[in-house]
């Protein structure tokens, strides 16, 4: 079976929406200890302006601190130029810039069509000359709460424009959870088709409680990459009800079982899950940090 790869993503997509700022000393040391894991990347922050997501003001002060595992990349995710130069001054290893694949969800949530938004991302990509790998994160790829579906021809557009700039990477992100596994599986044989030079990655929500079997439907597709966030962090707030991206721990311990090398010391991260709400201050989403793993045996329960 092939090796299957996992990128973290609470400390930023997770964070940047929790209601409470998380505590600098904190995220460094989730960060330290997720990096000890197994992880490929971690998406440690963005470099967006703290008045635009105050939860993650402390960009700078949290790259200079992690302890940096030689095989892990760190990633950040960048909006403009101004956060392309902080990203090369924090000594980041990978770029990851966003736009969404629907003009509505785009206008909502960067408050630009996405023409503007492909236009500033090349400005990044070009400024950048290949001196950092870059990934593109395509929001809404499978649908959008506004304008319903978004055609697969549109996403596969985006795909090819960024290919044509170079970037290393495009992840595909569910970001509105309305993504199925047919659907998933018949987007993926078209990127394979085009694209089997990029480092094609997946990014799913749960907010219709379809998460892991897209996940599932990916890897049978030939997907080895995925994100995930560490219990169910996140959301998108341009989503009406939506929950969280796919919980990592869940993701994880479901392609384990199934036999896939991970790189992933499974008991290790769901140490750790089991400490985020504390972290966090609230309950989270993940279930096999509650339940254990399947392996996990109990002891007999009394006679009544």
């Amino acid at each position: 079976m092939n090796r299957i790869y996992f990128n973290e993503v609470a400390t930023r997509d997770g964070f940047q929406i929790e209601p409470n700022f998380i505590p600098t000393d904190q995220k460094v040391e989730l960060i330290d200890t997720l990096s000890q894991c197994g992880y490929a990347k971690v998406e440690v922050t963005s470099f967006t302006s703290p008045k635009a997501i105050p939860m993650l003001k402390d960009a700078e002060e949290v790259m200079s601190r992690i302890q940096r595992n030689p095989k892990v990349e760190y990633s950040v995710l960048v909006p403009n130029l101004r956060g392309a130069q902080r990203a090369l001054d924090s000594k980041a290893d990978e770029l990851n810039l966003v736009m969404s694949t629907s003009e509505t969800h785009n206008r909502s949530n960067l408050r630009m069509g996405r023409e503007e938004s492909f236009s500033a991302l090349r400005e990044v990509i070009e400024f950048i000359n290949g001196r950092i790998p870059i990934n593109v994160s395509l929001s809404t790829a499978f649908g959008c709460p506004m304008e319903g579906d978004v055609p697969q021809d549109v996403v596969i557009d985006y795909v090819s424009r960024f290919d044509n700039l170079g970037v290393r990477g495009v992840t595909i992100c569910d970001t509105t959870g309305m993504a199925q596994p047919v659907q998933v599986t018949k987007m993926i044989d078209a990127l394979h088709k085009q694209f089997k030079h990029l480092q094609l990655t997946m990014h799913f929500h749960n907010t219709r409680g379809m998460g892991l079997a897209n996940i599932l439907a990916s890897v049978q597709s030939g997907i080895t990459r995925f994100d995930g966030s560490l219990g169910g962090l996140g959301g998108c707030p341009y989503a009406p009800g939506a929950s969280g991206n796919v919980c990592s721990e869940d993701a994880i311990h479901m392609v384990d079982a199934m036999g896939y090398d991970t790189g992933i010391d499974v008991d290790a991260l769901l140490a750790i899950a089991k400490r985020l709400p504390q972290i966090v201050g609230h309950d989270v989403p993940g279930q096999v940090a509650k339940a254990g793993r399947i392996h996990d045996l109990h002891p007999e329960p009394p006679c009544q």
